[in-house]
């Protein structure tokens, strides 16, 4: 039977609501000290009057110090439980995806907290980033097995959230062989990525659902890809009919993967690259008065705190406004933000800041999310972070 773990007087609501979190000024210290738990420790949740709310674990150390994992009093933290919600989150996916090619576990949402699964057809990407789901590696590591008999599973616990677990980072093969390098395939184009070396898990699954609502924009069009990555909407910009693309990124290895996917799939008479820095790459555009049909702009998250707010405003506006100064007059800005402190209606008002202070117009004609194999869990805003504007930007009208 696992330790309890009780809350303080009147904050067990957001647990009730259906959050997952439990926060360590929410804790009866004084019946439960968080520090007689050890990091990952499985615990029941109680209110304050001795109700049951749930099983979880716990890290003492983490502002987050518990998170719940089942409200069901028979389920126990084993390898059983994580069989049960793979083939939960496994039948939402083979329902949507024709190809085994998506994010197969996210988090919260498909009743995880703290791990992190990506599919490359026989390959899997974990990622673990709380203590309680680290202690259970071992578990979590044989159901993936047992359920989808993998050929290889890497564990990219190399993300910084780890140490506000006080956990260690680093890249690993648990399972099988990974090669150094494994296809992605989407929209009909054809990628590859490195699993143990790429950003994050090495594919951005979740704006897969964007880049097939921005394809039938491109046809006979010149495009602008800013913060491209590896090539993702780049290349598929160019395979849908674009007459000319331009990838920019900071990265000189990501543009050789740019070019790299251009030729797999046919394209690289039309895919440039361009390497430098986001914002001086956009001045620089604008002085060789280059124009564009259509503007991409995916960059990293400017804001990852709170206190990261007004300066990531500022920085998503004057990328904004980069952007519409290199458009044509009846142009397309697809503009997206994956800072979760940002919320949807901030983004669009900058964005509409952006257009006034450059003096052009604005008509929303479509607004995107994380694909559906980030779900999003009702209770927990967290979990829905990723925002995509499609705009016809036009003269001032």
């Amino acid at each position: 039977m696992s330790e309890v773990l009780r809350l303080s007087a009147q904050q067990d609501r957001r647990l009730r609501a259906g959050h997952l979190w439990i926060y360590s000024n929410e804790v009866d210290t004084a019946a439960t000290p968080l520090k007689a738990f050890t990091p990952g420790q499985a615990v029941q949740i109680e209110n304050a009057q001795g109700k049951w709310l749930g099983l979880g674990y716990v890290n003492p150390n983490s502002l987050i110090c518990a998170r719940v994992v089942s409200r069901d009093r028979a389920v126990a933290l084993d390898e059983s439980l994580f069989v049960h919600r793979i083939k939960v989150a496994l039948s939402l996916r083979e329902r949507l995806y024709a190809q085994p090619y998506y994010r197969l576990l996210f988090g919260e949402a498909d009743g995880v907290p703290g791990v992190v699964v990506d599919r490359y057809g026989d390959y899997l990407v974990l990622q673990l980033t709380t203590a309680g789901m680290d202690v259970l590696r071992e578990a979590i590591v044989a159901a993936l097995v047992k359920v989808l008999k993998p050929l290889g599973i890497v564990l990219r616990n190399d993300s910084a959230t780890r140490e506000l677990e006080g956990l260690t980072r680093y890249v690993e093969l648990a399972y099988g062989d990974m090669p150094d390098s494994v296809a992605v395939e989407e929209g009909g184009c054809r990628f590859e990525v490195s699993p143990s070396l790429g950003q994050k898990t090495g594919w951005f699954y979740d704006q897969a659902a964007n880049r097939d609502a921005f394809v039938p924009f491109v046809a006979g069009r010149r495009v602008l890809d800013v913060c491209s990555y590896v090539g993702a909407w780049s290349v598929r910009a160019a395979r849908a009919g674009a007459t000319q693309v331009t990838a920019v990124d900071a990265s000189a290895q990501a543009l050789d993967q740019v070019r790299h996917h251009a030729a797999m799939n046919g394209c690289e008479d039309r895919v440039t690259c361009v390497q430098g820095d986001a914002f001086h790459a956009l001045r620089d555009l604008r002085t060789q008065r280059e124009r564009y049909d259509v503007v991409v702009l995916d960059p990293p998250a400017f804001i990852k705190r709170k206190k990261d707010m007004k300066e990531g405003t500022l920085a998503y506006r004057r990328l904004n406004e980069a952007a519409l100064a290199l458009l044509e007059r009846d142009g397309l800005l697809v503009t997206a933000s994956c800072s979760f402190h940002m919320h949807r209606d901030e983004l669009l008002r900058t964005v509409q800041q952006a257009a006034r202070h450059s003096d052009r117009s604005l008509q929303l004609l479509k607004q995107g999310q994380q694909s559906p194999d980030h779900p999003i869990h009702p209770a927990i805003p967290e979990t829905a972070y990723l925002k995509a504007f499609f705009m016809r930007v036009l003269p001032t009208l």
